[in-house]
């Protein structure tokens, strides 16, 4: 049993519906999955599409950095330089074909939620297709979308290092300095990445600007450098019939499927079409990497293959073999720029999960303050920021080279796209009615695709691919624990707690002392009474004249419409319950909603309210639901937590805190 304590630590948690978990202090559920913050209303499609492509591809478009280079180290030794380059380019060009411009470009951006897309998105929309007749497969859904997250963080935090290191060396190439600068690589790029860390606290709307027309510039040189080599041997553009590819990987068994892990390295942040739709819209995404970022990629590739057929010397570094001298320090320059955009775009991606995590209920309330006075999606998360940046560091000076690191990345990204696949199954099945066979013929190659890359970068475990499966695990641990701790005490305060229709009766027989005023309690099940309604009507023994009940709850869909912004019920002359409803793109702001109270008739003067806020101290219990490490860890994440004040910007100086020590 609960033993009741004034208490001021902790936080008051509760899960917001039997398939999504919710926090409390007035939330339900607890925003949003991609980065920039653009709004596709009201933007011209050319900027749009420009802007897409310095946001959402500026990962994809450092592959050809390393990609190829990668894929070639492995092959060199086990087949002939043409076989290998054929083999290897055409595997490059059907898999961008494959994954990006199938699964994502056509099929998958289909699949948004009210024009929101990324994995949790997905989640959302599965979980509202299930309905609450599938309780059971909820669950799963649930699980699949809490595994995608956490690979996300888990690629997220390797592509800074791996981007940013690959262009600084190409100052191993610089023209009669490579040996001079050569030990000072790890460093400058430490110096850049510290840097781009250190200035998000200012925003990047307008740095953001800039990113499109950069990005696009980057991509033009991408194919310009690809058209310069294309004479070098023109019977690179074999690499097109899919059969080369197909048969490198059998004539190299075992080494063709290692080199599958490096080729797949060219797609790493195709997800990102999928996750930034609701920003720039599905067909500004679509042009441009039809028209300007797949024909530059593609050109870029063939061109490094073609040099390679003619001087196989210059697969040891493909890239910045191509680049003449003359346009060698300019081309560097704009690698270096063209990494730190794809840095940017990953990072403000961290921040944008986060707030969406933060809102679905998989993670406690985090600090997240707004950069930007005019763009939704402006967010800067401190705690993120730092442990980002801790873990870019580390990495950096753990592996030392954009080859070691390679060795690293890619298995993220193939399991976050494959939990997309299964989460797919059911919005084909459920929300388009296709039929099974139909669904099959589209999911079962794509699996199946899925699959062997997935096997295929199992293979760089020992080599540190073993790095972000660890921190996506930690953070599944952290995710399963929060919610999981969340849905115990809010099963232990309901046992606890007056259902709030027996409250009017108590109150009806026995009526206490009123006090002027409005009284605005903060719950995440308005059918109970409040811990801080409850204590303070057995501590001050007062009754506000005028109580509401306020429970904020975040919706399956990624915005809500104003209209529906707000629900009030009437349950006597004394209490009113209000409903705030919030998009899990959205981040809760009660003043303004209560804006929009006293235009539904519910007026009171905010600084005259006082809002009351129930907490919890809990104390770690052997015999409760989780085990003794278990509730140890949920206490250390509800201590962390974000103060509810802050989350829910409520006025500081109206708000009262009571609340009650709890075991768990």
């Amino acid at each position: 049993m609960a033993s009741e304590a004034s208490s001021a630590t902790g936080t008051d948690c509760a899960p917001a519906s039997t398939d999504i978990p919710q926090q409390e202090n007035g939330s339900q559920n607890g925003g949003g999955n991609g980065h920039g913050g653009h709004d596709p209303k009201g933007h011209g499609f050319f900027a749009l599409a420009l802007g897409s492509i310095g946001v959402v591809f500026g990962d994809i478009g450092t592959s050809p950095l390393y990609a190829l280079r990668e894929a070639l180290s492995h092959a060199r030794s086990s087949a002939s330089t043409e076989h290998a380059v054929l083999g290897v380019v055409s595997l490059v060009l059907w898999t961008m074909t494959l994954f990006v411009t199938i699964k994502y470009v056509i099929f998958f951006m289909r699949a948004d939620n009210k024009g929101e897309g990324g994995t949790l998105a997905l989640m959302a929309l599965a979980q509202k297709a299930l309905g609450k007749t599938g309780r059971k497969r909820s669950m799963a859904i649930f699980f699949l979308g809490v595994v995608g997250a956490a690979l996300f963080y888990g690629d997220g935090i390797i592509t800074p290092a791996i981007s940013v290191l690959s262009a600084v060396e190409g100052l191993k190439d610089a023209p009669g300095l490579g040996h001079t600068l050569s030990p000072y690589i790890v460093p400058i790029s430490a110096g850049i990445l510290i840097l781009l860390f250190a200035v998000q606290s200012r925003g990047t709307h307008k740095m953001a600007s800039l990113f499109g027309p950069f990005t696009a510039v980057w991509f033009l040189i991408l194919g310009a450098l690809g058209v310069l080599h294309l004479a070098d041997d023109p019977s690179i553009f074999r690499a097109f019939n899919p059969w080369y590819g197909i048969r490198f990987l059998f004539e190299n068994g075992f080494v063709g499927f290692v080199i599958l892990g490096s080729v797949f390295l060219v797609v790493t942040g195709a997800e990102a079409l999928y996750a930034d739709m609701g920003h720039f819209g599905k067909r500004p995404i679509q042009a441009s990497w039809l028209c300007l970022v797949f024909p530059c990629l593609a050109l870029n590739y063939l061109g490094q293959g073609a040099m390679v057929l003619d001087n196989p010397a210059a697969g040891r570094n493909p890239f910045w073999e191509m680049v003449p001298g003359f346009a060698y320090w300019p081309v560097l320059l704009m690698a270096t720029v063209a990494t730190v955009i794809a840095s940017q775009a990953v990072i403000t991606g961290a921040f944008s999960m986060t707030q969406q995590a933060v809102q679905l209920g998989l993670l406690p309330r985090i600090e997240i303050k707004r950069t930007s006075e005019t763009q939704a999606g402006q967010i800067f998360v401190p705690a993120v920021n730092q442990f980002l940046l801790i873990g870019v560091l580390v990495l950096l000076f753990m592996f030392q080279s954009s080859h070691k690191l390679a060795s690293a990345y890619g298995i993220a990204v193939t399991g976050a796209m494959f939990v997309d696949t299964l989460l797919a199954y059911v919005v084909i099945r459920r929300v388009w009615k296709w039929s099974l066979w139909q669904t099959g013929l589209l999911l079962i190659p794509l699996v199946a695709l899925d699959l062997v890359f997935i096997a295929s970068n199992m293979l760089k475990i020992p080599d540190g691919a073993w790095l972000p499966l660890v921190f996506g695990a930690v953070l599944v641990l952290i995710m399963w624990t929060w919610t999981r701790g969340a849905g115990i005490l809010t099963a232990k305060t309901r046992r606890d707690s007056v259902p709030l229709v027996d409250l009017m009766e108590i109150l009806r027989a026995r009526a206490p002392h009123r006090a002027p005023g409005t009284a605005i309690f903060l719950t995440s099940d308005p059918e109970m009474t409040p811990v801080a309604l409850m204590h303070n009507l057995k501590h001050n023994k007062v009754l506000h004249e005028r109580n509401v009940i306020l429970t904020v709850r975040t919706t399956e869909t990624p915005r809500v419409n104003e209209e529906d912004r707000v629900k009030i019920e009437k349950v006597n002359d004394d209490f009113k319950k209000v409903i705030v409803n919030y998009g899990f793109m959205e981040s809760p702001n009660i003043p303004k909603a209560l804006a929009v109270c006293r235009k539904q008739g519910l007026k009171f003067d905010i600084m005259a309210t006082s809002f009351f806020l129930g907490r919890r101290s809990i104390v770690p219990s052997a015999n409760s639901g989780m085990p003794l490490w278990q509730d140890r860890l949920f206490i250390y994440l509800m201590k962390n937590a974000a103060n509810p004040t802050d989350f829910f910007k409520i006025p500081p100086g109206r708000v009262v805190e009571l609340g009650a020590q709890v075991t768990v």
